[in-house]
């Protein structure tokens, strides 16, 4: 089983401490160049250098460079360089906002040759956008938030133009920041985006609602808001670790006529929580093919 990266956190940021397979990382000789270094860039490039990527293979991009980032120069990370400057781009990573890519992308155009792949991650961003805009050989992914501390998952579609050496490539870098899957039809994006993109915002949602519960129930709101948070974060640990299935550890934490029985006659009833997650994930596909028009 692939895993993803190991990490520790400090009061700070968030550090990749390994990778799942960081020699490929380590074996990558071309130059990377990162356009867009805000939260998703920055925790990808923080897991590039984490596993192995050499900074001198690394350019970024981006007109608003944090300090953070701007540190890496002194480890080789080119800073902002002109396209003269950078050379053959093996491979480009987009990760700007994608309501700048209009703009930003024209100016990317110069950095891509017949031999650079370009990977995506931008919401709503189609394969055939990309190639207009940008042209080379595109991998549209879709990660998630919890990519910022490795422990995200990206889905990815390649276009039938990319080699198996830059979805090799590609794969590594996305591995970076956690697990990566595979779809060959770009069409299931849109779900993706619903599911896991935009997955982590359900959770916190779950993890506020529950604390709210808590205080209408008679509990502090200190109290009600540090069990929610440390429910939802243990029992995703729970379920990450776990080979059983989602529902089997439902059961397991459920007696017979017990006080967790209770609870999920009202979460299971009709109208309950599965039909609002199909409505609500249907919303989200139906946004997500919105914006890619």
């Amino acid at each position: 089983m692939v895993r993803g990266p190991c990490v520790r956190r400090d009061d700070t940021v968030c550090k990749v401490i390994a990778v799942a397979d960081s020699s490929t990382l380590q074996n990558i000789t071309g130059t990377i160049l990162l356009a867009g270094a805000g939260k998703m860039g920055g925790a990808m490039l923080t897991g590039w250098l984490s596993g192995g990527l050499d900074p001198r293979r690394v350019a970024v991009v981006d007109p608003h460079i944090s300090p953070e980032i701007t540190a890496l120069a002194a480890k080789g990370v080119a800073l902002n360089p002109d396209a003269a400057t950078v050379g053959t781009v093996e491979t480009l990573v987009v990760a700007v906002k994608p309501q700048m890519f209009r703009e930003a992308g024209a100016k990317l155009k110069s950095f891509v040759s017949d031999k650079t792949s370009v990977v995506s991650i931008m919401a709503g961003t189609t394969i055939a956008s990309l190639q207009q805009v940008c042209g080379g050989a595109v991998v549209r992914a879709m990660p998630n938030t919890p990519a910022a501390i490795g422990r995200g998952i990206t889905v990815a579609v390649a276009a039938n133009n990319v080699s198996a050496a830059q979805r090799a490539v590609a794969d590594a870098l996305l591995r970076a920041t956690g697990s990566v899957e595979w779809v060959d039809d770009e069409s299931l994006i849109d779900a993706v985006t619903a599911v896991s993109g935009s997955g982590p915002a359900y959770v916190f949602l779950l993890a506020e609602e529950l604390a709210r519960a808590g205080v209408e129930a008679g509990l502090p709101e200190s109290l009600a808001t540090r069990l929610a948070r440390e429910t939802v974060a243990g029992s995703g640990e729970l379920l990450h670790q776990s080979e059983l299935p989602s529902s089997t550890l439902r059961q397991n934490v459920t007696s017979p006529g017990g006080t967790t029985a209770a609870a999920l006659g009202v979460l299971m009833g009709d109208p309950g929580l599965r039909d609002l997650m199909i409505r609500a994930i249907a919303a989200a596909t139906k946004r997500s093919k919105e914006l890619a028009k």
